[in-house]
C-alpha cells in the first residue's frame, strides 16, 4: 500500500514537471506556419464589432456610435419612389359631328327650280341632300262655313246666316270635299279675308273660317336642302345671289 501511494505521488510530480517545461517543449506546428507568412507585419487582428481602418483616402470614415438618447439618422429617401405617379393623359375629345340643318326655297317655278338645282350640283355641295316637292300655290282666299252633312243641313245653316243680315253667300253644289260648304266671300289676299271674317263674327257668325280657295292656284315647286349647317348656309348665300326673290322657308313649311 505504501508503495502504491509513493508511485502515485511520484507520477504527480513527474506530470507537474512536464507541464512546467522542465523536460523541454516540443516545437508547435503553428510556429512553422507563422514563419511561412508573407508580409506578416501587415496582418492586424480585429475585434468582432470594430470595422477595419481605411487603407486610403477614398474609404469612408468610421461612424461613431450613437450617443445615448440620440435619434438614429434617417435613411436616404429614394427620390424616384417619392415621385408622384403621373396620370395618363386624357384622350383627346373626339371631334363632334357638325349639327345638321335643313332649309327650303318655296314658290319656285319649274325654271327657277332647275336653276337652283344646277347651282347646288357642284362638288362643293356634294354633301347636301336635295328634295323637290310640288305644292299647289293659293292665288285667292275665301271665307266659308265648312261642309255640312247634306243639302238640307246646308240650307238650314244658310237660313241662319240670312237672318243675321248677310245676303251674299252660296252653297257649294259641286262634288268634292267642299260639297255643301257655304261660301261667304272670295278675296285676293289672306289679310282681306281675315278682315271680312272679323266683321262676320261681329254679326254673330261663329262657324266661318278663312282658307285658300280650291283650284285657284298654280302648281309651285319647293326645293329642300339638308346637311351640315355651314354647308347649308353657304347654299343659302349662293341661291340668294342667283334667285333673290326665292322665298326661304323652314323644311316642311313649303
Amino acid at each position: 500500500m505504501r508503495a502504491f501511494v509513493f508511485l502515485l505521488v511520484l507520477a504527480n510530480l513527474v506530470f507537474f514537471a512536464w507541464t512546467q517545461g522542465y523536460f523541454g517543449r516540443a516545437e508547435s506546428p503553428d510556429a512553422l506556419r507563422l514563419g511561412q507568412q508573407i508580409a506578416a507585419d501587415r496582418l492586424v487582428v480585429l475585434s468582432r464589432d470594430k470595422p477595419p481602418a481605411p487603407r486610403n483616402g477614398n474609404a469612408p470614415a468610421e461612424r461613431p456610435a450613437d450617443a445615448p438618447g440620440e435619434k438614429a439618422p434617417e435613411r436616404a429617401v429614394d427620390k424616384a419612389a417619392e415621385k408622384p405617379v403621373e396620370k395618363a393623359p386624357e384622350k383627346a375629345a373626339e371631334a363632334q359631328p357638325e349639327p345638321a340643318r335643313c332649309t327650303a326655297w318655296a314658290g319656285l317655278s319649274a325654271r327657277d327650280a332647275e336653276a337652283l338645282d344646277a347651282a347646288l350640283a357642284g362638288e362643293r355641295f356634294a354633301a347636301l341632300r336635295r328634295v323637290r316637292h310640288s305644292v299647289p300655290e293659293t292665288k285667292s282666299w275665301w271665307v266659308f262655313i265648312p261642309p255640312l252633312a247634306n243639302k238640307a243641313e246646308a240650307e238650314k245653316k244658310a237660313g241662319e246666316v240670312r237672318r243675321l243680315g248677310i245676303a251674299e253667300y252660296f252653297i257649294v253644289q259641286e262634288a268634292g270635299p267642299n260639297r255643301y260648304a257655304i261660301s261667304l266671300g272670295i278675296f285676293s289676299s289672306e289679310q282681306a279675308a281675315e278682315s271680312y271674317l272679323n266683321a262676320l263674327r261681329a254679326k254673330g257668325v261663329r262657324s266661318a273660317r278663312v282658307g285658300g280657295r280650291p283650284g285657284s292656284g298654280e302648281t309651285a315647286l319647293t326645293v329642300e336642302a339638308s346637311g351640315p349647317a355651314a354647308l347649308v348656309e353657304a347654299a343659302v348665300e349662293t341661291v340668294r345671289g342667283l334667285l333673290p326673290m326665292a322665298r326661304l322657308v323652314a323644311c316642311g313649311k313649303g
